[in-house]
């Protein structure tokens, strides 16, 4: 029986044996041609192999070798970080904007309001994706999908009180038609699709917090992303969904005319502000039920105060007042969040927050800490004594992090989406989340070893 021959170790000696005694033909060491074939063998060879590594230890320096394939959502999910650290981009995220029936959104827009008032966060966020390269009309290429439904323009009833009771079955309405027409909605359970809940208590649906907390988040949402305003550091009904803290909308233009007609780096005269309601409601917390009095207090025991500014009537050109004010007081109202914590910081005013367990908007990219103070609503009545300790201490620290135009910028939303706005925010946060978008799903289950 013939014994297989195995071919030497070397295999580039092998190779290079094999191919010179091909056909049998006799080596001629002398002859010209043959060895200029053999040189030009060898250098392909040698480019060959040169190349093969560079490419091998490149790849290796930057990217652990996969055990299973991985797909391009995979690598996207597994380096918008770095992207993000080192483009300052978010070139690569793409959000497919559903274009509803306008019953859904812009015949709203009928109410002024709908787009000025503090709820608005709704509407800027539509606009600015709308025009923004982050925008793809390929819905198999998206990684998110926003469902521009308002439901707050209609907010207040016409004798004023605050109303929205007619957001679930909007949404309900919208999803339903969206599910029946697209194949998105279902293959991901809605996982990768975006609301905006810019009211009181986000996705709850309601303006009483009792009541909110009592109806929770709708079941049609429950595996969504909510964009909204309510944010609480505590265990809470209304956060018992995947969402991010977006701040109240405040029109940049508002801003920039007071700016230009009031210049935030004059003379501030007014030493601690406050306008707004100085009413009362009962509070509900995790089924404890509280009366916290803080605005009441803050009335009864410094409205005779020199040193506060406090009026409890509407004015329009109140912004102007907030840019002569050294310190805005940020109350809780009927939920923890207010827009004074944006016109403050906008028009460079240190924002004093009284609302215990808050959670502010985008901590990544406002170092709230630095611009801001925080009272207990406990120590509401030690107001005076805490802001002069404040003034003799670290107020021109804070106040020139508060000139830090980066942090201004990443609190208001644009007609457009611009580097590090309010809308960008989002769209950073939403790139941290691309492991809920279908594509990562099915990365996901390619990850999985077959058994």
């Amino acid at each position: 029986m013939a014994q297989n021959k195995r071919p030497p170790s070397n295999r580039g000696y092998y190779v290079k044996m094999k191919l010179l005694h091909k056909h049998g033909r006799p080596q001629q060491e002398k002859n010209c041609f043959y060895r200029y074939y053999k040189c030009l063998l060898w250098l392909s060879l040698s480019l060959y192999f040169f190349s093969s590594y560079l490419i091998s230890n490149n790849n290796n320096h930057h990217t652990k070798p996969p055990a299973h394939h991985v797909s391009r959502a995979l690598a996207e999910s597994n380096t918008t970080t770095q992207r993000l650290n080192t483009l300052g981009s978010l070139k690569h995220l793409k959000v497919f904007v559903y274009d509803l029936p306008p019953k859904f959104n812009t015949d709203w827009l009928a109410n002024e309001r709908c787009s000025k008032h503090l709820f608005a966060s709704e509407v800027a966020i539509h606009r600015a994706l709308l025009t923004s390269e982050f925008r793809t009309f390929d819905p198999y290429e998206a990684d998110f999908f926003f469902v521009p439904v308002y439901v707050s323009c209609n907010f207040s009833t016409v004798n004023g009180f605050p109303a929205i009771g007619h957001a679930r079955s909007l949404i309900a309405s919208a999803v339903q038609l969206l599910s029946s027409e697209y194949p998105f909605w279902n293959r991901s359970r809605g996982s990768d699709h975006v609301f905006v809940a810019s009211h009181d208590f986000g996705s709850c649906f309601h303006t009483l917090e009792d009541v909110a907390m009592a109806d929770g988040v709708p079941e049609i949402m429950k595996n969504s992303i909510v964009l909204q305003t309510f944010g609480v550091v505590y265990d809470h009904p209304c956060q018992r969904v995947e969402h991010v803290v977006i701040p109240p909308y405040v029109s940049p233009k508002s801003v920039r005319d007071t700016v230009e007609n009031s210049p935030v780096n004059g003379r501030r005269d007014i030493w601690v502000f406050f306008r707004g309601k100085m009413e009362v409601h009962p509070k509900n917390v995790s089924g404890r039920f509280y009366s916290k009095k803080v605005r009441t207090v803050i009335w009864r025991k410094f409205n005779g105060d020199r040193r506060f500014y406090l009026r409890r009537h509407r004015f329009a050109g109140y912004q102007s007042e907030i840019a002569r004010s050294v310190f805005c007081l940020c109350p809780l109202g009927w939920a923890p969040w207010s827009p004074r914590l944006v016109e403050s910081v906008a028009l460079g005013c240190v924002p004093v927050v009284i609302a215990d367990g808050i959670r502010l908007p985008f901590v990544s990219a406002v170092k709230w800490s630095d611009i801001s103070l925080t009272v207990a609503e406990r120590d509401v009545g030690r107001l005076g004594e805490i802001l002069e300790r404040v003034a003799a201490t670290n107020l021109s620290t804070i106040q020139r992090n508060l000139w830090d135009p980066a942090t201004k910028r990443a609190l208001l939303f644009n007609s457009q989406v611009q580097e590090g706005d309010a809308t960008w925010q989002v769209l950073r946060a939403l790139s941290e989340k691309l492991a809920r978008s279908y594509r990562g799903s099915r990365v996901s289950r390619q990850l999985v070893p077959d058994t």
